[in-house]
């Protein structure tokens, strides 16, 4: 596990971001931890959250031209990160979508710097796919190449087949899929940390239960 990984999970902790005890997920699963991105939602939060995510990136090599944020969540989280990068000496366009075509101004769907060369897709998880899927058709439609998707967390949770829903992500569009931290380094993290310690098997057992390898 990274320092930065181990930091971002002490700062999703510490923001209440990444919770511990009993919640319900949208597959009906009852899951003994809870993530919620839309929590880092001041200044000193977002400012941490894209170097997080400037620091994952980098880290893997990936090769890309500019950033591309689907609204909603992904919209803050690409003029984050580009600040984060600029700050370490990369200074890339990033763009974003709208939900709803304007049709004023400079109407379209996109804002910000247009869709070109190598994008690489910025949102907090990867859950039914719909937002990649979405956003790849976007970004094609514009000619450009999706080349990734950078996360938050990957839950390394099965969908409703064998394959976890970052795995059919690669899968379905032979991109990479980067992220800041996984489940299995957040039970890394619980087995160190002696006052978080015991939520430990129980996380353990969910993995048991609906993770994938």
């Amino acid at each position: 596990m990274t320092n930065f990984t181990r930091d971002f999970i002490r700062f999703a902790i510490d923001k209440q971001v990444l919770r511990f005890g009993q919640f319900t997920t949208k597959a009906g699963r009852l899951s003994p931890y809870f993530f919620n991105a839309g929590l880092f939602n001041d200044g000193e939060s977002l400012m941490k959250l894209g170097e997080f995510y400037a620091a994952a990136i980098l880290k893997s090599a990936i090769q890309f031209d500019m950033l591309f944020g689907p609204a909603y969540k992904g919209i803050t989280l690409a003029a984050s990160i580009s600040i984060a990068l600029a700050r370490q000496g990369r200074n890339v366009p990033y763009a974003y979508n709208r939900k709803e075509a304007k049709d004023h101004g400079e109407g379209g769907t996109i804002v910000g710097a247009p869709l070109a060369g190598r994008v690489l897709i910025v949102d907090d998880v990867i859950s039914a796919g719909v937002s990649v899927r979405e956003s790849v058709e976007l970004i094609r439609a514009h000619n450009a190449t999706p080349c990734g998707v950078a996360i938050a967390i990957d839950r390394q949770e099965r969908g409703q087949e064998a394959l976890s829903a970052v795995q059919e992500v690669q899968r379905d569009y032979r991109i990479p899929v980067i992220s800041i931290a996984t489940l299995a380094d957040l039970i890394r993290y619980l087995a160190d940390d002696a006052e978080l310690a015991a939520y430990r098997s129980e996380v353990e057992k969910y993995r048991a239960q609906y993770g994938v390898c």
